[in-house]
Parts: C-alpha cells; structure tokens; sequence
C-alpha cells in the first residue's frame, strides 16, 4: 500500500500505528497529491493494487471532488489530500497526541 502511494508519486507519506489507541483501525495512512486529479489517480491506482491483492475496500468517500478521499479496509484507513485541505484538517497533529511521534512512520519526503 505505502509502495504504491510512494511509487505514484504520493507526497509526505505516513503510516500511524492505532493498534491499542482506536477501534477503527490498526493503522492510518495520509499522503497528498498534488492536484485533485492526482489524489483521484493516487485512490484509483491504490484501489486496483488492493483488489488484486484481494483486500476489500469497505468504503470509499471523496471521489467525486478529489480534495479529501478516504479508503477504508477495515484494518487500514487512507486519506488521501491536496496539501492544503491536509494542512487545514490536521490530521497528523491530531493523532500526535495519541501515538508518541517515533510510532509514526514517514515513508516518503519532497
């Protein structure tokens, strides 16, 4: 999953462990796009990696305005974001006050 985000051209890519924080998922994945046409082909491209890999998607909401696009597979939740649509929702900070900052994975760096 992260190497298909890195391998599209995914942007501050970062992987949260939740495992024993939340209920929702064991991990959150974040990652930016440049434009809202490359969040929408960063979701497509991820989706069809997962299906092939045979993980289902249980929802997917954003497609349609590619600002903000969320994948979730039930053990795995991924948002997808123009940088400043992340910047404004924060969601890093957000989890930073629950998983200690060296449990957040930074995959990728521009």
């Amino acid at each position: 999953m992260l190497q298909s985000l890195d391998d599209n051209k995914g942007i501050d890519i970062v992987s949260i462990p939740l495992d024993g924080k939340s209920s929702i998922a064991d991990f959150m994945v974040i990652a930016s796009g440049s434009s809202s046409r490359q969040v929408a082909a960063l979701a497509e491209h991820l989706e069809v990696k997962l299906k092939r890999a045979g993980v289902p998607i249980l929802g997917k909401e954003g497609l349609a305005q590619a600002d903000w696009i969320l994948l979730d597979t039930a053990e795995v939740i991924v948002h997808l974001f123009r940088p400043e649509v992340r910047d404004f929702y924060s969601l890093e900070r957000m989890w930073d006050t629950v998983t200690p900052r060296d449990g957040i994975v930074q995959v990728h760096a521009d």
